[in-house]
């Protein structure tokens, strides 16, 4: 490889004209090709960004020699047999969440990695940013605490017209295009491995979660309800209670000037204890997990940080076990789903 890493883009989604925006001024990544099945449709996101080299066929790619890693923000469905292409290609991957459909589908990617030398890394822009990386700060040193309940929740109405996210064949539903943010988030707060679920969802006419709240339970004894819809006013909030204090948070993907967000402390067990702002900086999440991907490159193979899969297989069972519980009406074990 390169000193830079030379990235491909799999499509031009509306998600990967935010991602090249946000690699613009990315340091030890570069995007240097894009893909479509059509070829106008190539050219015109290359020449809009600045890209190099554009492809008419996802396979064209993939045999870029002069690529060494896959961006891939295909529709959900498309995620395990494109990254499982591009890793039999010999290109690193950072895949859009969900990383796939269920647990058993994400397992055979990760191995395949491993036995390839490559990282495949799932696209969380929130966990790399600032924002994330004070909160837990804040955690691991004990802020608040032992964390003991976490809410998190991500809401927003859908556009008018049709919709990838209300088509159940392309992995469509809110729990797996927003709620799996707060699942994630959830995890990453509660600090230990999930172990059961309970949940309940409002159906859409095509059968996909248009709504879904749960409840987690994780081996520590934390509890987290997670909440997601795609027919509500936009929010995306989290509240971290330990004891001996709490945080607030809206985990963003993406903070700036406009938008700065919030991560709020207020320390101690008291009624009296005051909230504080924690300052943390301003950056673009694309930008911030591109870069976490490119040091995950440029490190030997036995260096290379684990917790990135060990979070996402967790996450996968976690959201499968969501599903299965709303659909079912009861609860599901993780460790026998």
């Amino acid at each position: 490889m390169t000193e830079v890493l030379r990235l491909g883009i799999l499509s031009t989604a509306n998600i990967a004209h935010g991602f090249a925006e946000g690699l613009a001024d990315a340091r030890g990544v570069r995007i240097d090709a894009v893909a479509s099945r059509n070829a106008e449709a190539a050219g015109a996101f290359a020449a809009r960004h600045g890209i190099a080299r554009s492809h008419a066929r996802y396979e064209d790619l993939l045999a870029d020699p002069a690529i060494d890693a896959i961006y891939n923000p295909l529709p959900n469905s498309l995620h395990a047999a494109w990254t499982e292409a591009a890793l039999k290609a010999g290109k690193h991957v950072l895949c859009e969440k969900p990383l796939t459909l269920t647990r058993a589908e994400a397992e055979p990617l990760f191995a395949l990695a491993r036995e390839s030398g490559l990282v495949l890394l799932e696209a969380f822009p929130y966990r790399y940013q600032p924002q994330t990386l004070r909160l837990r700060q804040l955690l691991a040193e004990g802020a608040i605490g032992q964390v003991r309940m976490i809410q998190a929740y991500f809401g927003f109405s859908l556009r008018e017209g049709p919709n990838i996210r209300l088509d159940p064949a392309l992995g469509g539903g809110a729990l797996l295009d927003a709620g799996c943010y707060a699942v994630s988030f959830a995890r990453l707060a509660a600090g230990a491995v999930p172990v059961s679920v309970l949940a309940q969802a409002r159906w859409g006419d095509s059968g996909v979660d248009m709504a879904l709240t749960g409840t987690v339970h994780y081996a520590n004894g934390a509890v987290a309800q997670i909440g997601c819809a795609m027919d509500t006013a936009p929010q995306r909030l989290a509240l971290v209670v330990g004891n001996q204090g709490v945080i607030e948070t809206d985990y963003l993907n993406h903070t700036s000037v406009a938008r700065p967000g919030c991560l709020r402390v207020r320390r101690g067990a008291g009624w009296d204890s005051v909230a504080q702002d924690e300052p943390y900086a301003l950056a673009n999440g694309f930008r911030c997990e591109a870069e976490h991907f490119a040091r995950q490159v440029a490190l030997p193979a036995l260096q290379r940080d684990r917790e990135d899969e060990a979070l996402s297989l967790q996450n996968m069972a976690t959201l499968e076990a969501l599903l299965r519980s709303a659909r079912e009406g009861r609860a599901v074990n993780l460790a026998t789903a």
